[in-house]
Protein backbone atom coordinates (compact mmCIF):
# COMPACT_ATOMS: atom_id res chain seq x y z
CA UNK A 1 0.00 0.00 0.00
CA UNK A 2 1.64 3.14 -1.05
CA UNK A 3 0.68 6.15 0.82
CA UNK A 4 0.91 10.25 0.14
CA UNK A 5 3.76 12.42 0.50
CA UNK A 6 2.21 14.00 3.68
CA UNK A 7 1.36 10.39 5.29
CA UNK A 8 4.77 9.54 4.46
CA UNK A 9 6.20 12.72 6.09
CA UNK A 10 4.20 12.63 9.49
CA UNK A 11 6.06 8.77 9.44
CA UNK A 12 9.13 10.18 9.39
CA UNK A 13 8.44 13.04 11.63
CA UNK A 14 7.28 11.03 14.45
CA UNK A 15 10.37 8.75 13.76
CA UNK A 16 12.85 11.98 14.43
CA UNK A 17 13.36 12.34 10.41
CA UNK A 18 13.43 16.38 10.13
CA UNK A 19 10.93 17.09 7.17
CA UNK A 20 9.71 20.85 6.05
CA UNK A 21 6.94 22.26 7.92
CA UNK A 22 3.37 21.81 6.51
CA UNK A 23 0.02 20.65 6.17
CA UNK A 24 -2.09 18.78 3.61
CA UNK A 25 -5.36 20.76 2.50
CA UNK A 26 -8.04 19.98 -0.12
CA UNK A 27 -9.48 23.61 -0.95
CA UNK A 28 -7.75 26.62 -1.29
CA UNK A 29 -8.66 28.76 1.66
CA UNK A 30 -7.36 26.25 3.66
CA UNK A 31 -3.65 26.15 1.60
CA UNK A 32 -3.93 30.06 2.35
CA UNK A 33 -4.27 29.81 5.80
CA UNK A 34 -2.01 27.47 5.46
CA UNK A 35 0.34 29.48 4.14
CA UNK A 36 -0.36 32.07 6.97
CA UNK A 37 0.81 29.89 9.31
CA UNK A 38 4.09 29.03 7.81
CA UNK A 39 4.47 32.99 7.29
CA UNK A 40 7.25 32.79 4.64
CA UNK A 41 7.64 31.10 0.84
CA UNK A 42 5.87 28.29 0.51
CA UNK A 43 5.92 24.69 -1.72
CA UNK A 44 2.21 23.61 -2.91
CA UNK A 45 2.31 20.55 -4.12
CA UNK A 46 -0.08 17.83 -5.34
CA UNK A 47 -0.58 14.83 -3.24
CA UNK A 48 -1.03 11.87 -5.70
CA UNK A 49 0.25 8.53 -5.49
CA UNK A 50 2.40 8.82 -8.86
CA UNK A 51 5.66 10.37 -9.43
CA UNK A 52 6.68 13.32 -12.06
CA UNK A 53 4.33 15.95 -10.33
CA UNK A 54 7.06 18.30 -10.73
CA UNK A 55 7.61 18.21 -14.09
CA UNK A 56 4.03 18.15 -15.02
CA UNK A 57 3.19 20.91 -13.59
CA UNK A 58 1.75 19.69 -10.20
CA UNK A 59 4.12 21.80 -7.32
CA UNK A 60 4.13 25.33 -7.11
CA UNK A 61 5.69 27.99 -5.41
CA UNK A 62 4.25 31.44 -3.47
CA UNK A 63 5.48 34.33 -1.92
CA UNK A 64 2.11 35.06 0.09
CA UNK A 65 -0.72 33.47 1.44
CA UNK A 66 -2.91 35.11 -1.48
CA UNK A 67 -0.47 33.49 -3.93
CA UNK A 68 -0.48 30.32 -2.16
CA UNK A 69 -4.33 30.12 -2.45
CA UNK A 70 -4.24 30.38 -6.12
CA UNK A 71 -1.88 27.98 -6.76
CA UNK A 72 -3.72 25.27 -4.59
CA UNK A 73 -6.71 26.48 -6.48
CA UNK A 74 -4.61 25.98 -10.22
CA UNK A 75 -3.29 22.38 -8.94
CA UNK A 76 -6.74 21.10 -7.29
CA UNK A 77 -8.11 21.87 -10.75
CA UNK A 78 -5.54 19.14 -12.22
CA UNK A 79 -5.37 15.64 -13.34
CA UNK A 80 -1.97 14.17 -13.01
CA UNK A 81 -0.67 11.23 -14.85
CA UNK A 82 -4.00 10.01 -14.57
CA UNK A 83 -4.96 11.07 -11.05
CA UNK A 84 -7.55 13.32 -9.97
CA UNK A 85 -5.56 16.17 -7.83
CA UNK A 86 -7.90 16.29 -4.41
CA UNK A 87 -5.81 17.50 -2.01
CA UNK A 88 -2.39 19.11 -1.37
CA UNK A 89 0.35 19.81 0.63
CA UNK A 90 1.22 23.10 1.82
CA UNK A 91 4.85 23.43 3.55
CA UNK A 92 7.98 26.14 3.76
CA UNK A 93 10.19 26.39 1.52
CA UNK A 94 13.71 25.41 2.02
CA UNK A 95 17.42 26.35 1.60
CA UNK A 96 18.57 23.94 -0.79
CA UNK A 97 22.23 23.73 -0.87
CA UNK A 98 22.85 19.88 -3.13
CA UNK A 99 19.95 17.28 -3.42
CA UNK A 100 21.15 13.74 -2.72
CA UNK A 101 18.87 10.19 -3.01
CA UNK A 102 18.37 8.11 0.00
CA UNK A 103 15.57 4.91 -0.01
CA UNK A 104 15.81 1.16 1.73
CA UNK A 105 14.03 -1.70 -0.03
CA UNK A 106 13.64 -5.11 -0.33
CA UNK A 107 16.44 -7.03 -2.58
CA UNK A 108 14.03 -10.30 -3.45
CA UNK A 109 17.44 -11.88 -5.21
CA UNK A 110 19.57 -11.92 -1.93
CA UNK A 111 16.78 -11.72 0.73
CA UNK A 112 17.99 -9.12 2.58
CA UNK A 113 17.06 -4.89 2.76
CA UNK A 114 19.27 -2.92 0.69
CA UNK A 115 20.48 0.90 1.30
CA UNK A 116 19.82 2.45 -2.18
CA UNK A 117 21.86 6.10 -2.60
CA UNK A 118 23.36 8.95 -4.62
CA UNK A 119 25.19 11.89 -4.35
CA UNK A 120 22.77 13.22 -7.69
CA UNK A 121 19.16 13.08 -6.10
CA UNK A 122 15.80 14.78 -7.64
CA UNK A 123 13.90 14.71 -10.54
CA UNK A 124 15.73 12.88 -12.81
CA UNK A 125 17.20 10.25 -10.56
CA UNK A 126 16.76 7.58 -13.03
CA UNK A 127 18.93 8.76 -15.02
CA UNK A 128 21.89 8.48 -12.96
CA UNK A 129 24.31 6.24 -14.26
CA UNK A 130 24.80 2.59 -12.09
CA UNK A 131 28.37 3.72 -11.02
CA UNK A 132 27.06 6.62 -9.33
CA UNK A 133 24.51 4.57 -7.06
CA UNK A 134 25.74 3.49 -3.70
CA UNK A 135 24.14 0.09 -3.29
CA UNK A 136 25.21 -1.25 0.55
CA UNK A 137 23.01 -4.75 1.64
CA UNK A 138 21.68 -4.90 5.08
CA UNK A 139 22.59 -7.95 7.75
CA UNK A 140 19.06 -8.05 9.51
CA UNK A 141 21.37 -9.53 12.59
CA UNK A 142 23.13 -6.58 12.76
CA UNK A 143 20.79 -4.00 11.58
CA UNK A 144 22.47 -0.41 10.51
CA UNK A 145 25.16 0.21 12.63
CA UNK A 146 27.68 2.99 12.61
CA UNK A 147 30.72 2.04 10.46
CA UNK A 148 27.75 1.08 7.72
CA UNK A 149 26.65 4.83 7.88
CA UNK A 150 30.17 6.49 8.02
CA UNK A 151 30.94 4.11 4.86
CA UNK A 152 27.73 4.98 2.61
CA UNK A 153 28.17 8.80 3.86
CA UNK A 154 31.91 8.57 2.80
CA UNK A 155 31.16 6.94 -1.09
CA UNK A 156 28.19 10.00 -1.18
CA UNK A 157 31.19 12.43 -0.38
CA UNK A 158 29.38 13.88 2.55
CA UNK A 159 32.01 16.04 4.88
CA UNK A 160 31.66 17.77 8.07
CA UNK A 161 28.29 17.94 10.42
CA UNK A 162 26.44 16.79 7.60
CA UNK A 163 28.27 13.35 7.81
CA UNK A 164 26.76 13.49 11.71
CA UNK A 165 23.41 13.98 10.52
CA UNK A 166 23.93 11.09 7.93
CA UNK A 167 25.00 9.03 10.69
CA UNK A 168 21.86 9.82 12.87
CA UNK A 169 19.25 9.49 9.92
CA UNK A 170 19.93 6.51 8.71
CA UNK A 171 19.54 4.07 11.42
CA UNK A 172 16.57 6.08 12.05
CA UNK A 173 15.06 5.58 8.18
CA UNK A 174 15.56 1.72 8.94
CA UNK A 175 14.01 1.72 12.19
CA UNK A 176 11.02 3.05 10.26
CA UNK A 177 11.28 0.53 7.29
CA UNK A 178 11.52 -2.35 9.61
CA UNK A 179 8.90 -1.29 12.44
CA UNK A 180 6.05 -0.37 9.48
CA UNK A 181 6.89 -3.27 7.39
CA UNK A 182 7.74 -1.31 4.57
CA UNK A 183 8.46 -2.36 1.05
CA UNK A 184 10.00 0.74 0.24
CA UNK A 185 11.09 3.97 2.21
CA UNK A 186 12.49 6.50 -0.31
CA UNK A 187 13.68 10.21 0.15
CA UNK A 188 14.19 12.32 -2.97
CA UNK A 189 15.60 14.49 -2.37
CA UNK A 190 17.16 14.36 0.86
CA UNK A 191 18.16 17.87 1.28
CA UNK A 192 21.31 19.46 2.44
CA UNK A 193 20.76 22.61 3.84
CA UNK A 194 23.42 24.31 5.62
CA UNK A 195 24.28 21.56 7.95
CA UNK A 196 21.42 19.80 8.35
CA UNK A 197 19.95 17.06 6.30
CA UNK A 198 16.12 17.89 5.75
CA UNK A 199 13.61 14.68 3.66
CA UNK A 200 12.46 17.12 1.13
CA UNK A 201 10.14 14.70 0.14
CA UNK A 202 8.54 11.34 0.98
CA UNK A 203 7.67 7.90 -0.42
CA UNK A 204 6.24 4.95 1.57
CA UNK A 205 5.29 1.42 0.36
CA UNK A 206 3.53 -0.98 3.33
CA UNK A 207 3.67 -4.78 2.76
CA UNK A 208 -0.03 -5.99 2.26
CA UNK A 209 0.17 -8.58 4.38
CA UNK A 210 1.26 -7.27 7.10
CA UNK A 211 -1.35 -4.11 6.99
CA UNK A 212 -3.33 -6.13 9.78
CA UNK A 213 -0.44 -5.35 12.20
CA UNK A 214 -0.16 -1.63 11.09
CA UNK A 215 -2.64 -0.25 12.56
CA UNK A 216 -1.94 2.89 13.42
CA UNK A 217 -1.15 3.48 9.88
CA UNK A 218 -4.02 5.16 7.75
CA UNK A 219 -5.65 3.13 4.93
CA UNK A 220 -4.99 4.31 1.31
CA UNK A 221 -7.00 2.48 -1.50
CA UNK A 222 -4.74 2.76 -4.18
CA UNK A 223 -6.77 0.18 -6.70
CA UNK A 224 -8.62 1.74 -9.61
CA UNK A 225 -12.19 1.28 -9.49
CA UNK A 226 -11.67 -2.12 -11.95
CA UNK A 227 -8.54 -2.83 -10.04
CA UNK A 228 -11.22 -2.79 -6.98
CA UNK A 229 -13.95 -4.90 -8.69
CA UNK A 230 -11.30 -7.64 -10.11
CA UNK A 231 -9.75 -7.79 -6.39
CA UNK A 232 -14.05 -8.27 -5.06
CA UNK A 233 -13.78 -11.11 -7.52
CA UNK A 234 -11.14 -12.78 -6.51
CA UNK A 235 -8.93 -11.76 -9.55
CA UNK A 236 -5.46 -10.51 -9.99
CA UNK A 237 -5.54 -7.49 -11.76
CA UNK A 238 -3.54 -4.56 -12.62
CA UNK A 239 -4.09 -1.94 -15.16
CA UNK A 240 -0.90 -1.12 -17.46
CA UNK A 241 -2.18 1.50 -20.12
CA UNK A 242 -1.95 0.05 -23.07
CA UNK A 243 -4.59 -1.27 -25.90
CA UNK A 244 -4.47 -4.96 -26.34
CA UNK A 245 -6.52 -6.43 -23.33
CA UNK A 246 -5.08 -9.65 -21.76
CA UNK A 247 -6.81 -12.66 -20.13
CA UNK A 248 -4.80 -15.67 -18.94
CA UNK A 249 -4.60 -18.65 -16.20
CA UNK A 250 -2.08 -18.26 -13.96
CA UNK A 251 0.27 -15.15 -13.10
CA UNK A 252 3.59 -16.57 -15.51
CA UNK A 253 1.28 -17.78 -18.14
CA UNK A 254 -0.11 -13.47 -17.65
CA UNK A 255 3.47 -12.19 -17.85
CA UNK A 256 4.31 -14.71 -20.41
CA UNK A 257 1.27 -13.33 -22.24
CA UNK A 258 2.97 -9.70 -21.86
CA UNK A 259 6.08 -10.21 -22.78
CA UNK A 260 5.11 -11.79 -25.88
CA UNK A 261 2.57 -9.21 -26.80
CA UNK A 262 5.58 -6.56 -26.53
CA UNK A 263 8.20 -8.35 -28.15
CA UNK A 264 5.47 -7.66 -31.15
CA UNK A 265 5.12 -4.35 -30.75
CA UNK A 266 2.07 -4.40 -28.89
CA UNK A 267 0.92 -2.38 -25.67
CA UNK A 268 -0.98 -4.73 -23.23
CA UNK A 269 -4.06 -2.45 -21.48
CA UNK A 270 -3.72 -5.06 -18.42
CA UNK A 271 -2.44 -7.95 -16.46
CA UNK A 272 -5.48 -10.56 -15.55
CA UNK A 273 -4.77 -13.56 -14.16
CA UNK A 274 -8.34 -15.59 -13.98
CA UNK A 275 -6.52 -19.13 -13.57
CA UNK A 276 -6.98 -21.32 -10.45
CA UNK A 277 -10.30 -22.73 -11.86
CA UNK A 278 -12.50 -19.08 -11.93
CA UNK A 279 -15.04 -21.49 -13.45
CA UNK A 280 -17.75 -19.96 -16.14
CA UNK A 281 -19.71 -17.64 -14.44
CA UNK A 282 -15.85 -16.14 -12.88
CA UNK A 283 -14.11 -16.19 -16.15
CA UNK A 284 -17.19 -14.45 -17.81
CA UNK A 285 -17.27 -11.34 -15.37
CA UNK A 286 -13.49 -10.94 -16.00
CA UNK A 287 -13.95 -10.72 -19.66
CA UNK A 288 -16.84 -7.88 -19.22
CA UNK A 289 -13.83 -6.13 -17.09
CA UNK A 290 -11.99 -6.31 -19.81
CA UNK A 291 -14.55 -4.87 -21.98
CA UNK A 292 -14.94 -1.62 -19.51
CA UNK A 293 -11.03 -1.13 -20.23
CA UNK A 294 -12.17 -0.11 -23.80
CA UNK A 295 -9.11 -1.78 -25.60
CA UNK A 296 -9.11 -2.65 -29.56
CA UNK A 297 -8.74 -6.16 -28.80
CA UNK A 298 -8.81 -8.62 -26.24
CA UNK A 299 -6.34 -11.38 -26.50
CA UNK A 300 -7.21 -14.86 -24.31
CA UNK A 301 -3.94 -17.09 -23.93
CA UNK A 302 -5.53 -20.12 -22.04
CA UNK A 303 -3.09 -22.99 -21.23
CA UNK A 304 -5.82 -25.15 -19.54
CA UNK A 305 -5.01 -27.03 -16.79
CA UNK A 306 -7.31 -26.46 -13.37
CA UNK A 307 -8.83 -23.93 -16.20
CA UNK A 308 -10.79 -25.69 -18.18
CA UNK A 309 -11.05 -24.63 -21.97
CA UNK A 310 -14.55 -25.49 -22.14
CA UNK A 311 -15.38 -23.14 -19.13
CA UNK A 312 -13.08 -20.18 -20.57
CA UNK A 313 -14.91 -21.12 -24.08
CA UNK A 314 -18.29 -20.98 -23.00
CA UNK A 315 -17.68 -18.08 -20.67
CA UNK A 316 -16.60 -15.69 -23.93
CA UNK A 317 -19.88 -17.25 -25.58
CA UNK A 318 -21.96 -16.21 -22.15
CA UNK A 319 -20.72 -12.80 -22.74
CA UNK A 320 -21.80 -13.00 -26.26
CA UNK A 321 -25.44 -13.63 -25.80
CA UNK A 322 -26.12 -10.73 -23.15
CA UNK A 323 -24.25 -7.97 -24.64
CA UNK A 324 -22.20 -6.86 -28.04
CA UNK A 325 -18.65 -7.58 -27.83
CA UNK A 326 -17.16 -4.32 -29.89
CA UNK A 327 -13.75 -5.32 -30.48
CA UNK A 328 -12.33 -8.59 -31.89
CA UNK A 329 -11.08 -11.14 -29.36
CA UNK A 330 -7.85 -13.48 -30.02
CA UNK A 331 -8.15 -16.84 -28.47
CA UNK A 332 -5.45 -19.37 -27.77
CA UNK A 333 -7.05 -22.88 -26.53
CA UNK A 334 -4.62 -25.35 -25.33
CA UNK A 335 -4.57 -28.26 -22.90
CA UNK A 336 -7.68 -29.57 -20.62
CA UNK A 337 -10.96 -29.98 -22.64
CA UNK A 338 -9.00 -28.61 -25.41
CA UNK A 339 -11.21 -29.99 -28.40
CA UNK A 340 -14.27 -29.32 -26.48
CA UNK A 341 -13.30 -25.90 -25.86
CA UNK A 342 -12.09 -25.37 -29.74
CA UNK A 343 -15.30 -27.16 -30.73
CA UNK A 344 -17.58 -24.30 -28.82
CA UNK A 345 -15.11 -21.48 -30.30
CA UNK A 346 -15.53 -22.42 -33.97
CA UNK A 347 -19.28 -23.02 -33.86
CA UNK A 348 -20.04 -19.53 -32.70
CA UNK A 349 -17.77 -18.17 -35.78
CA UNK A 350 -15.02 -18.01 -33.94
CA UNK A 351 -11.28 -19.12 -34.25
CA UNK A 352 -8.66 -20.75 -31.58
CA UNK A 353 -5.29 -20.61 -31.87
CA UNK A 354 -3.21 -23.06 -31.11
CA UNK A 355 0.22 -21.71 -30.52
CA UNK A 356 0.80 -18.47 -28.47
CA UNK A 357 2.96 -16.52 -30.33
CA UNK A 358 0.28 -17.01 -33.76
CA UNK A 359 -2.10 -15.55 -31.31
CA UNK A 360 -0.23 -12.48 -30.06
CA UNK A 361 1.40 -11.57 -32.86
CA UNK A 362 -2.90 -11.60 -34.09
CA UNK A 363 -3.38 -9.60 -31.72
CA UNK A 364 -1.11 -7.12 -31.93
CA UNK A 365 -1.57 -6.83 -35.70
CA UNK A 366 -5.22 -5.80 -35.25
CA UNK A 367 -4.03 -3.33 -32.40
CA UNK A 368 -2.19 -1.38 -34.31
CA UNK A 369 -4.62 -1.59 -37.60
CA UNK A 370 -7.39 0.32 -36.05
Amino acid sequence: MKLFEYMGKDLFSSFGIKVPRGRMVTDPQEAAKAAQEINGTVVVKSQILAGKRGKGGGIKFADSPDEAGEAASQVLSMVLNGHKVERVLVEEKIKIDKELYLAITVDGSAKKPVIIASAQGGMDIEEVPDEHIVKQHIDITMGVYPFLCREIARRLGLTGQVVKDFNRLLPLLYKLFREKDAELVEINPLVISGDTLIAADAKVTIDDDALFRQKDVPYVEDRTNIEKQAHDLGLAFVELGGNIAVMANGAGMSMGSLDTLSHYGGKPANFLDAGGGTGVDGTAKAIELLLQTNPRVIFINIFGGITRCDDVANALIQVKKVREIPVPVVIRLVGTNEEEGVRIIKENGMEAYKVMQEAAAKAVEIANAN
